[in-house]
């Protein structure tokens, strides 16, 4: 064992982070279920029902970034790197955020469908939500460091399927629709839904970080 690591495994600390983190990820693979469920609804009460369910899991979300924050102020000796606790809560509230986000968006903007590329990405961001909960279940004892940089790759290549599916259905979009305002907000959706891909990596990119600093 090298000697830094050593010291930090002599040092006390304090565990609340690991339960709180794998509490904000739980609701992260929730609100990603409803997302999905969402993108499949085809009646306007059933979305609005769901976009509700999303709106509540949003602000528990937000409830678990403030506790993880304040408890960051409030302790000394961290578990890992108080920079990676900081940045890794914000990329899971931002994930948090961006299926809000395009879930008040497919509500506000009235779509009579939902196109086969929103489902997609949703799909996406859900698995995505998953892997990044199983890397973050695993930082309480960094004893599985392959699975959790498995995710961490399932989660990129997640990331660049997003992106692919994001581009085609752009061209798509503007080769087949002719209408100026469906094509602003359904390229505005589908942006959304990329971008909490991106944040899933960010994540990801965090916990890669922990493990060379710490495993």
């Amino acid at each position: 064992m090298k000697f830094d690591n050593l010291i930090q495994a002599l040092i006390p600390k304090d565990k609340k982070f690991f339960t709180m983190f794998e509490k904000a990820t739980s609701n992260l693979v929730t609100i990603s279920k409803v997302l999905v469920e969402l993108a499949n609804a085809s009646s306007p009460e059933r979305r609005m029902e769901l976009a509700k369910e999303i709106d509540d899991l949003e602000h528990l979300g937000d409830q678990f970034s403030h506790s993880i924050f304040s408890e960051l102020a409030a302790t000394f000796i961290t578990p890992f790197d108080r920079e990676d606790i900081h940045s890794l809560t914000s990329a899971i509230d931002d994930i948090v955020d961006h299926i809000h986000g395009a879930s008040k968006r497919i509500i506000l903007y009235k779509f009579e469908r939902i196109s086969p590329a929103m489902q997609k990405l949703s799909e996406l961001i859900l698995h995505g939500s998953e892997e990044l909960h199983k890397a973050v279940c695993e930082l309480r004892n960094m004893k599985n460091v392959s699975a959790m940089r498995e995710a961490c790759v399932r989660i990129n290549s997640i990331e660049n399927h997003a992106d692919d599916i994001f581009d085609m259905a752009v061209a798509q979009l503007f080769e087949e629709e002719k209408s100026a305002v469906e094509i602003i907000k359904t390229k505005e959706v589908l942006q959304t839904l990329e971008t909490a891909t991106d944040k899933c990596e960010d994540a990801a990119n965090v916990i890669e970080s922990i493990m060379i600093k710490y495993a």
